[in-house]
């Protein structure tokens, strides 16, 4: 029985040499780039020179005719044109996801322009009580409400037994959906799904969104004078469906979404939809890249049902034209991912203890269960188990509601969520073990599936038992992989390096958002803190910000890893892996890397080792006996590597030639809030004697450093201090009407950022030598 090799492992994409005629069709239509631009499409099999253009820009792509569905499109088509002229009602039935609430308010808007109001409806299923699908409840509900023909999107081709008893109670059923499709043709008037066409046809990866818009689309053609609205008005919803679903962006599903985002863009300065509006807004974002849907929109339209169960409200958000109404349905989507957040790191927590105490070398699939794990995050969760372990992952909580078996004998069910990794087909893999399940759905990469509780423990055996069949057969391999695409420096990272790669947008499955490996580089100014609701309440989900260094940097370079603390970054020398991005939400709105992995340079292997030759260091921390005049000293602590590489280049000249020592004595043991204190008192006193200080000379009184500094600074006005700042000098003055200076509120940032810095300096003043001389290579 083989072993299961559960390590990360980090491959660097070998560099190529391009054919010069592409590297000029690749600056024809993506302007004047470097070599970076081209080689990204060359390595993801984007080679084709009369498919390229299309690729770069959509204008340059032609759209597939949703004809090309063949017969299933043409029989939905009659069958609503029929149901338009007997005047029967419709009901759209939708999913709760991303995908699925984009679906339904792309067919709300679409069928709307064919049918009135009150012959058209829509149903979203609750997660929490009805799970993915057709259910025979639902059914219920809307036969007797008078629906005649039920329109599916993004769910329902596998539900044979429900699709046969809405027949049975006089309902029609049109299936549009992407899912993975059952061995025989559900009894339907018509199921449009990509799935029945080849696998390099345009249409083959397209999301529930876009298969809705692609029915909309045919209708538009067969009655062209029908429809007010132009059918380009869909496609904001359209890249946002696409996007937060996790399709492959290739065909039309590249073109959609990147048609889609040049609508949504316009959201802001032009809100036809003031619920997107409103919600980019709470985001902070501006609509004009992919990742303003991958982490802003898609997370929180996906957040309402996994909160709250019912997400039918979306619908009214994506598609009102109510701006009061719509504001407030923001408000509660942007509350609800707020407390989706804190319950992913809750689960993701008791998830990693789990596995702390399991032997994950003698198992090929992670399953886990827990009957208080909050369902509506498991996928998520289970997501970030299975990149991270490199193994596939299903988690399972308990379903409250009770069941009843053939025998009438109560059942409890698990439900949960499983995720894929490695090419793993996860669909084939859970549906293998379909015996042991009560429902089960989705693709290879994703799936949900509920099953009495008792058969856990003969799921766990099976599906670890055809996992490793298929390992042992060389199909699959399981392992951590992270990938990067190109080697850069910190130097190059900015506007220009985003500019070039911006190109490649929308990034996806298939073309994902390029990895950068920088290598030999390190972190400075590193802060983690809980992230704030739009009610400015603290939420228990961490980000950690920091600023990367390297030998060609003159200057850190911002950036951000999210659900990560500080302390997971290690000191000294790395190798990271990141994405450039552009920060919208930031004040200052600025160029920003996101970090995907690091790892220490000295664990690093092939990635090679430092070179500290040459730099004479000497440690006179400890006794001052054989100090010289000759010999610069650096005398005052430390808080960073930032700080102790500056003044090696100023005490040595850019030069080895000279000796230099660090002499610095232990800091003082001083508390954060006697440092605020102090800072207060100064302040006091400027303003009395009506004199000034330089920020040096603030610093060395207090003992801080820039960031610390700039913290007290910004929280003094709030005791009544207006802080001048003139030519480099500082001035205060103080309001008697103000409040009591000496009269507590809340500093906790700056106790923080003090007590941060006070642990680093006492980091630096126990450093060894050997790390000194390291870190500091000219």
């Amino acid at each position: 029985m083989s072993a299961i090799a559960s390590k990360t492992t980090w491959q660097l994409v070998p560099p190529v040499e391009l054919p010069e005629e592409f590297l000029r069709e690749v600056q024809r239509y993506g302007g004047d780039t470097g070599e970076h631009l081209a080689t990204l499409p060359w390595n993801r099999a984007v080679r084709n020179l009369q498919k390229l253009p299309g690729f770069l820009d959509p204008q340059h792509y032609t759209s597939t005719d949703p004809f090309e569905f063949g017969s299933e499109m043409h029989q939905a088509v009659e069958r609503l044109g029929q149901a338009r002229h007997r005047g029967e009602k419709v009901t759209i039935w939708g999913d709760f996801d991303a995908d699925g609430i984009t679906s339904t308010s792309v067919l709300w808007e679409g069928l709307g322009q064919f049918f009135d109001t009150q012959y058209l409806d829509y149903y979203i299923p609750n997660r929490l009580k009805e799970s993915h699908g057709l259910n025979c409840e639902g059914i219920d509900r809307l036969a007797n409400a008078g629906t005649q023909l039920i329109v599916t999107c993004d769910t329902g081709s596998t539900n044979l037994e429900e699709i046969a008893y809405a027949a049975s109670r006089g309902i029609e059923t049109i299936v549009t959906d992407h899912h993975t499709l059952p061995d025989d043709r559900p009894p339907v008037v018509a199921i449009v799904n990509p799935r029945y066409l080849a696998e390099t046809h345009p249409l083959f990866h397209l999301s529930g969104v876009a298969v809705a818009y692609k029915l909309v689309e045919a209708l538009y053609l067969t009655f062209p004078t029908i429809p007010q609205q132009p059918l380009e008005e869909l496609l904001d919803l359209v890249a946002i469906g696409l996007i937060a679903d996790l399709v492959q962006l290739s065909g039309d599903c590249r073109y959609l979404a990147q048609m889609g985002i040049g609508k949504l863009q316009q959201q802001l300065s032009n809100p036809t939809r003031p619920g997107v509006a409103k919600l980019l807004e709470l985001c902070k974002r501006t609509g004009d890249r992919p990742t303003d849907i991958s982490f802003g929109l898609g997370p929180r339209i996906n957040a309402v049902s996994r909160i709250q169960g019912d997400a039918s409200f979306c619908v009214e958000l994506l598609t009102s034209r109510d701006t009061r109404r719509c504001n407030e349905l923001a408000v509660e989507t942007e509350l609800a991912n707020a407390r989706r957040q804190e319950l992913q790191r809750d689960v993701m927590q008791q998830v990693r203890q789990k596995l702390s105490r399991l032997d994950l070398s003698t198992t090929c699939a992670i399953v886990l269960e827990d009957p208080q794990w909050a369902p509506g995050v498991l996928g998520l969760v289970a997501g970030q188990i299975a990149q991270e372990y490199g193994q596939p992952t299903i988690l399972l909580s308990r379903d409250r509601s009770d069941f009843e078996d053939a025998d009438e004998s109560t059942v409890q069910f698990a439900v949960g969520s499983a995720r894929s990794v490695n090419g793993v087909d996860l669909y084939q893999l859970v549906k293998s073990q379909s015996h042991l399940l009560h429902r089960f759905g989705g693709h290879p990469f994703a799936a949900g599936l509920s099953l009495p509780v008792e058969n856990i423990p003969l799921l766990v055996e099976g599906i670890d038992r055809q996992l490793r069949q298929k390992i042992d057969a060389g199909e699959y391999t399981l392992g951590a992989i992270v990938e990067a695409d190109l080697q850069v420096t910190v130097s190059e990272l900015g506007k220009e390096l985003f500019r070039e790669l911006k190109h490649l947008e929308p990034c996806g499955m298939g073309n994902p958002v390029p990895k950068l490996l920088i290598r030999n580089c390190w972190f400075d100014r590193v802060w983690h803190r809980n992230i704030q609701d739009s009610k400015g309440r603290k939420v228990k989900y961490i980000k950690t910000e920091f600023s990367l260094w390297d030998e060609s940097a003159e200057e850190g370079f911002p950036g951000i890893w999210w659900g990560h603390y500080k302390d997971e970054i290690p000191p000294g020398r790395c190798d990271a892996i990141v994405e450039l991005d552009y920060n919208t939400h930031s004040q200052k709105r600025r160029y920003e890397v996101r970090l995907i992995a690091v790892r220490s340079s000295q664990h690093a292997g092939e990635l090679g080792q430092v070179d500290d030759s040459g730099l004479q260091i000497l440690d006179w921390r400890s006794s001052q006996e054989n100090q010289t005049a000759d010999v610069p000293v650096l005398q005052t602590c430390p808080a960073s590597w930032d700080e102790l590489r500056s003044w090696v280049r100023e005490a040595t000249g850019g030069t080895r030639e000279s000796p230099i020592a660090i002499g610095y004595p232990p800091p003082e043991v001083v508390t954060p809030e006697q440092v605020w204190q102090q800072l207060v008192g100064i302040a006091k006193f400027l303003a009395r004697t009506e004199k000034s200080a330089t920020l040096e000379q603030l610093r060395q009184k207090l003992g801080i450093g820039d960031r610390s500094l700039e913290f007290g600074l910004q929280f003094l006005p709030q005791i009544g201090f207006f802080v001048k700042q003139d030519e480099g000098l500082l001035s205060f003055t103080f309001s008697p009407d103000s409040p009591d200076p000496d009269e507590a509120i809340e500093i906790h940032p700056f106790l923080e950022a003090v007590r941060e810095e006070q642990f680093r300096r006492q980091y630096f003043s126990q450093i060894s030598l050997e790390m000194v001389r390291s870190m500091t290579v000219l």
